[in-house]
């Protein structure tokens, strides 16, 4: 069987043979302490959890409308006026299967042959991919420690062409845990807006933010920039709901927003009728403080975590704004990131992500979605390794 260009010009992600030997070592018996989780590590809230009983127990469990449930579009248009700023109707949010999938069907809703995507590097591994899935091009922007891992508005006017269609922002950023200032968001919004270039805002981090700090959604920074911009959202990482798969989208383009609903319409059809029903309790309902302790715990690791990678010779890194990632510099000549991974997995029983899935082979990836307790231990051993192998 010929399989398409499609499929093949997807590239086989590198982490899945660390996972896969991650989980056999485990499976051994062998204690091996994981950094790679993309996933806050604390359980759904329980009110949440029961109103997906409550959902199953009252026979709700057919079809929705392809993009969702009135019900939650609401709720979802409640919440960007609350915490963002924005104004919504109903006809213009998707609910989809994650953020991932409304990121997905944005792309496949603009993107042709022949167009490009900016995209800043270090970046979310699946960006380029869904891109090249589109038959588009991705266009990369270098950043690193030396900017905060954020674009300058000069690269960016250098990297815009007559086939630019979108530019990706990503704040606060997986893998660095950056965030961009309310001013930097607004030259690049104005640029992109003269130019017609949509921006995908992807802001599903936005309830993990540091330092006092609060979240800026970049389509909150002027008329034009609201209405040439798709925020992207959900309830996974602010409501520790990953496995639910809720995801959601908004746009004032009311012909985008329909042909994204067309384009889930004949894919995925609907989210889960009983995720929706969590996902509106978790937006209608939940206890902020209860977001807030996990968040405050969050920047407790986070403190704890980067003052010990910068104590250690051959490894240093940023404090991260917000998310729940390390983005470290590795300082070992010859050793590529993907190399430095299997050593701390075989040598050292621990397991990060290589920085070549981010666009960056010169760093490693850790989460500090895990415990203090393993958080230790696992720093504890690749300080070790580095101490043995310097």
């Amino acid at each position: 069987m010929k399989l398409s260009s499609r499929a093949k010009s997807v590239s086989q992600s590198l982490t899945l043979a660390i996972t896969a030997k991650t989980k056999k070592m485990k499976s051994l018996g062998i204690d091996v302490v994981s950094f790679g989780s993309g996933e806050p590590d604390f359980d759904t809230p329980g009110h949440i959890k029961l109103a997906a009983i409550k959902a199953i127990q009252q026979g709700f469990t057919k079809y929705t409308a392809a993009s969702g449930t009135d019900e939650l579009k609401k709720a979802i248009c409640e919440k960007f006026q609350k915490d963002n700023g924005l104004i919504y109707s109903l006809s213009q949010i998707v609910v989809s299967c994650g953020a991932k999938h409304s990121l997905y069907n944005i792309i496949q809703a603009v993107c042709e042959k022949g167009d490009e995507v900016i995209i800043p590097s270090p970046y979310w591994l699946s960006y380029p991919e869904m891109v090249n899935l589109a038959e588009a091009k991705p266009i990369f922007i270098k950043t690193d420690d030396s900017s905060g891992f954020r674009i300058q508005v000069s690269d960016l006017k250098k990297a815009i062409t007559k086939n630019t269609k979108a530019l990706i922002i990503n704040s606060p950023s997986n893998p660095t845990g950056s965030i961009y200032a309310k001013e930097e968001l607004m030259e690049m919004g104005k640029i992109a807006a003269s130019k017609g270039i949509l921006i995908i805002s992807d802001e599903i981090y936005e309830k993990i933010i540091f330092d006092g700090n609060s979240h800026v959604s970049i389509a909150a920074l002027g008329e034009d920039i609201f209405r040439n911009t798709v925020v992207v959202n959900g309830v996974s990482k602010s409501f520790a709901m990953t496995g639910w798969r809720i995801g959601y989208l908004a746009a004032s383009n009311n012909e985008l927003v329909t042909a994204i609903k067309n384009i889930q319409s004949h894919s995925t059809s609907n989210p889960a009728s009983i995720s929706q029903m969590a996902a509106l309790e978790a937006l209608r309902n939940s206890d902020m403080a209860i977001v807030n302790d996990m968040r405050n715990e969050f920047e407790k690791r986070r403190d704890y975590i980067v003052g010990r990678i910068n104590k250690i010779k051959g490894l240093s890194c940023l404090k991260p704004e917000g998310a729940f990632y390390v983005f470290c510099r590795i300082y070992k000549k010859g050793l590529s990131s993907m190399e430095v991974t299997d050593k701390l997995l075989d040598e050292a029983k621990v397991a990060v992500v290589p920085g070549k899935v981010f666009g960056s082979d010169s760093h490693i990836r850790l989460s500090f979605a895990t415990s203090i307790e393993n958080i230790k231990k696992g720093i504890d051993r690749i300080e070790e390794w580095f101490c043995k192998n310097g």
